[in-house]
């Protein structure tokens, strides 16, 4: 059975993984926020995603069009607010250092989670949750994606009153 998803749906959930891949590359290439969201919005990064087939194998594929003020929204807005969100993380990790041994893939999708559920209002929280998960499994295939979940559920319980 297909699942129907509007386009306006399915353009805010490409904005969300083109964020997080945009965050991490802010983190490491060395390139303003600027230049990262231009790179994106003209297409010279993040068009592209591996898919894997059990018969086919592993092939590139063209990833459908984002919503491209969101995204660019998103992305500035974790920029601005990044150190209030690290801060915020590592109150809700029960190691404060753990937040620091993560891998940057993970960061970057807290991140992102997190400042959606911080400064995103008119986006149902289970939705944004959901969401995140979602892209963890597309990063993660052993526990990341259950530990995402319930921190997330648990930081949305103080954020989103």
């Amino acid at each position: 059975m297909v699942k129907f998803v509007s386009e306006k749906i399915r353009k805010k959930s490409g904005a969300r993984l083109a964020a997080v891949q945009a965050v991490y590359m802010v983190s490491f290439s060395g390139l303003s926020v600027d230049e990262v969201i231009q790179d994106f919005l003209r297409g010279e990064v993040g068009r592209f995603a591996i898919e894997e087939d059990l018969i086919k194998g592993e092939e590139m594929v063209e990833l459908s069009e984002i919503d491209k003020p969101y995204f660019e929204k998103l992305v500035k807005g974790i920029h601005l607010k990044k150190e209030d969100l690290e801060n915020s993380l590592r109150l809700y990790l029960k190691d404060g250092g753990a937040y620091e041994r993560m891998n940057a893939t993970m960061q970057a999708l807290l991140l992102s989670a997190v400042y959606e559920l911080s400064y995103t209002r008119d986006i149902d929280t289970k939705v944004i949750i959901q969401e995140y998960v979602d892209l963890a499994y597309a990063f993660f295939s052993k526990n990341e994606p259950k530990m995402i979940n319930a921190l997330l559920d648990q930081i949305a319980k103080n954020v989103r009153i």
